[in-house]
């Protein structure tokens, strides 16, 4: 009594972890709340914001408070020179230093910054394309599996309940004991199928966990997903596209700062405080100084004209990839379409076949039971129908995959 208290609590306890259902959606949405690259993007993001902030307190006034005190003591005459370090000297200063700069300069590095984040915003959408593209089509792999797996099992039902059947016309000498083993043999492989068709269940299932980052043994079962085609949006607004725009506005920028760091350079600065040697009345060297820097580049060595050239190849190698990347995703597009056509039109035919194999065991069935069809017979009209039934789970699992690697250019 124990051990079937255990076998049968086992039994339960598997029936309803797959009588609970997960969804596409849930695995999208644990995948994309636990992927650290979506996070590390997001972090980036905010980090070019804060730089961004940190450029502008920089084109601000700068304070700063200097202090310092020397003494160079000469006994018996030795020590350093007094002319050059005065002996004893004490300084306490607080200074302002003001870059000059020009407003388009200033908004030129901003722009720099504000390129940098679009563009990081970007790869984190494509990032999250690829990662949902990941997951769905493993999904579709693991639900495909769970589709075999149950059919599977309703085969193995079928032919243990004729089994029983002809295991009793064969006793009652209507069938041969060879055709009874005959269709033994078959119900033992399709139960060797099932127990194959759950192991590739569990591994697609704890594939699929793994790529979810879900830390979960436990198997349960899914929902059907509903994957449709979406309409592509116009190329130029797509996220594959915008990156190379982004590029193209990143080089029109650096020209830009190229040009600018040629411009003249200029600083004006003040301070104020304490400074004296002692040497006279100390108490009156309390006093202030302003300046100003003025820097103008003359001659580089032909430095600037080269910088130029070396962005025109840039913008040059990202029309080539574009134009490359162009051709690329029509024909890619153009293909899955046409590819998911064709397999539409096959699932008529497919499921044409299933009624007539279907309707043929129906007949073999009730033949069976008053021994006017061969053995031989059912068996090739039941591995009829588990071959049109295969082809049909790997129509619809490939129409699938297919949707999903269309989709995943609809962004």
């Amino acid at each position: 009594m124990k051990w079937l208290f255990v076998i049968g609590l086992c039994v339960f306890t598997y029936s309803a972890s797959l009588a609970q259902t997960k969804s596409l959606d849930q695995y999208l949405d644990l995948a994309k709340s636990n992927s650290p690259l979506l996070k590390d993007l997001r972090n980036q993001v905010a980090s070019n914001q804060l730089d961004s902030l940190r450029l502008k307190a920089g084109f601000k006034p700068q304070v700063t408070a200097t202090s310092g005190g020397l003494y160079a003591p000469t006994i018996n005459g030795f020590g350093y020179s007094s002319a050059i370090t005065n002996e004893h000297t004490l300084n306490g200063l607080i200074a302002v230093n003001q870059q000059i700069i020009s407003k388009n300069n200033v908004n030129s590095q901003l722009e720099a910054i504000t390129l940098q984040s679009q563009s990081v915003n970007n790869a984190a959408k494509i990032s999250e394309q690829d990662l949902k593209k990941a997951v769905t089509g493993q999904y579709v792999t693991a639900y495909g599996s769970l589709q075999q797996m149950k059919f599977s099992q309703e085969i193995v039902d079928l032919l243990s309940k004729e089994e029983d059947a002809l295991k009793k016309l064969t006793r009652a000498n209507v069938y041969r004991q060879s055709d009874y083993l005959t269709f033994l043999v078959t119900l033992k492989q399709q139960q060797l199928q099932l127990s194959q068709a759950r192991l590739q269940y569990k591994n697609d299932y704890a594939t699929l966990n793994y790529l979810a980052g879900i830390a979960d043994t436990t198997i349960t079962d899914l929902a059907e997903p509903a994957l449709q085609r979406v309409i592509l949006p116009d190329v130029s607004n797509s996220i594959y596209f915008t990156q190379y725009k982004l590029d193209s506005l990143k080089l029109m920028n650096s020209r830009q700062q190229v040009g600018y760091s040629y411009k003249p350079k200029a600083n004006v600065f003040a301070d104020g405080g304490y400074n004296s040697d002692f040497m006279g009345q100390a108490w009156k060297n309390f006093g202030a100084s302003v300046g100003f820097s003025l820097s103008i580049p003359l001659y580089d060595g032909g430095q600037r004209k080269l910088q130029y050239h070396k962005l025109s190849l840039e913008e040059e190698t990202r029309q080539n990839y574009k134009a490359f990347f162009n051709v690329q995703y029509r024909q890619q597009v153009a293909q899955l379409n046409q590819q998911i056509n064709e397999n539409d039109k096959l699932m008529p035919q497919i499921e044409d076949q299933i009624k007539y194999t279907e309707s043929l065991i129906k007949v073999d069935t009730q033949l069976l039971q008053t021994g006017d069809v061969k053995i031989a017979d059912i068996v090739l009209a039941i591995n009829n129908y588990l071959t049109v039934r295969n082809l049909k789970t790997q129509t619809i699992i490939s129409r699938l995959q297919l949707i999903n690697q269309l989709n995943y250019w609809t962004r």
